[in-house]
């Protein structure tokens, strides 16, 4: 049993096989990523905090959401990257396997319960503004961050533990360049059915659970929107809700396909695409989707870079 047996077992990534050239063209490729993942969502943070024109729920919000993406490349890019450069498999202790994994979702978890803030926070900004500071004021952002936090590390908990009691007798060669939860359970000798079961239900809790209200919100968004009369009106509208429904697509889509099926053990190929489009692109493209199409974004940037200081 693994739980007998923790000390010494060891699980080797196999990751992305093939030719020492291949490897470094991905190690390029990915380590340009993380480092524009890394300083984008930096950027944005600094930006945040240094300009009090952004000083208001929606970049709070943000302010944390470019946190949680650099947290979580900074949990899956850096082991991958040795991997590629070494062009040999990672092999990962039993702990530091428990460890990667319970981080990517726990911070995961998060991520989604912000994209449900975040959406609730545009409906009340679009549909509600002359109550907008009186419903989300400073008090109530810091309660939903401080919560969200506590309840993605608390939910994942459980999942995590129960998946490392399974035995692994079969072999702890995981054809993917993360711990991921599907393909461990695939590798165990153990009956998973139950368990599988289990975490799809509460896949469904975290990832619908965080969908419905950003669903809700989006409906009365989009119809608050549709009654603006003027043409400039309703495109200003729409540009402070633009970029949330873009992450909200690309997040909640990919999630959906890679964790809310009553079977976890999907295809190995079909796992490492996805996982890369959650702890990979997503996060390279949330510094662009959130700055380029945010004009008040782009001008606190400019004021920050020329190290121009805005009034209090």
């Amino acid at each position: 049993m693994v739980g007998n047996h923790s000390g010494v077992i060891r699980f080797y990534l196999e990751g992305f096989p093939g030719s020492p050239e291949f490897c470094h063209i991905l190690f390029a490729i990915f380590f340009f990523s993380f480092f524009v993942t890394l300083i984008g969502n930096m950027i944005i943070i600094v930006t945040i905090c240094a300009d009090h024109r952004l000083h208001s729920p929606m970049y709070f919000f943000l302010g944390h959401l470019s946190l949680l993406d650099i947290l979580i490349t900074s949990t899956i890019i850096p082991p991958m990257l040795g991997e590629l450069l070494m062009s040999e498999m990672l092999t990962m202790s039993f702990s530091a396997c428990v460890t990667q994994l319970f981080l990517y979702l726990s911070l995961g978890t998060i991520e989604f319960v912000l994209l449900g803030a975040m959406a609730v926070d545009r409906y009340v900004a679009v549909c509600n503004p002359l109550r907008y500071t009186i419903i989300i004021n400073s008090q109530v952002c810091l309660w939903v961050v401080i919560l969200a936090w506590l309840f993605g590390f608390l939910f994942e908990i459980w999942p995590v533990y129960a998946t490392f009691q399974l035995s692994f007798c079969r072999s702890t060669l995981v054809n993917h360049f993360l711990c991921e939860r599907g393909l461990l359970l695939k590798l165990s000798c153990d009956d998973t059915i139950f368990l599988e079961f289990i975490l799809f239900l509460l896949a469904i809790v975290i990832l619908l659970g965080a969908l419905l209200p950003t669903i809700i919100s989006c409906t009365y968004i989009i119809s608050a929107i549709l009654k603006i009369p003027s043409a400039s009106g309703r495109k200003k509208a729409f540009s402070t809700c633009a970029s949330h429904f873009i992450v909200v697509m690309i997040g909640y889509g990919t999630c959906l396909f890679l964790y809310v099926k009553p079977k976890q053990t999907q295809a190995a190929e079909y796992n490492k695409v996805v996982s890369l489009t959650i702890s990979v692109v997503t996060p390279f493209l949330t510094p662009f989707i959130f700055t380029l199409r945010n004009n008040q974004v782009k001008e606190a940037l400019r004021d920050v870079i020329f190290l121009r200081v805005s009034p209090s």
